[in-house]
């Protein structure tokens, strides 16, 4: 299955994700740049903000519980599609989806 991350300044990188991996786990083993996930994926940073595509805010899904308490932590501006990536596990209907990066993490 297929990840499309989109820095700040545009450059578009496509990872390979296994079912159940988190993005932020994805995009940390692919060194994506603008994905840090300092706490390990154990919700406890905002260092894997990211803004999902408006095209798959529905089939990501909203905010889990304590979510939105970490994003009001991030250093970027937070958005609708604010996400912590660590949060978004890859599933088949997933495939394909694009994430859209802040500028910042720290």
């Amino acid at each position: 299955m297929k990840v499309t991350f989109i820095a700040a300044d545009g450059t578009v990188t496509e990872v390979e994700v296994d079912e159940g991996q988190s993005l932020m786990q994805a995009a940390v083993s692919h060194d994506v740049d603008g994905i840090i996930g300092e706490c390990g994926g154990s919700m406890m940073c905002a260092t894997c903000h990211c803004y999902v595509d408006e095209a798959w805010a529905e089939r990501v899904g909203a905010q889990q519980d304590g979510e939105s308490d970490l994003l009001d932590c991030a250093v970027s501006e937070v958005r609708p599609g604010s996400r912590l990536s660590c949060q978004i596990r890859m599933t088949a209907e997933l495939d394909g989806v694009v994430i859209h990066l802040p500028e910042a993490q720290l």
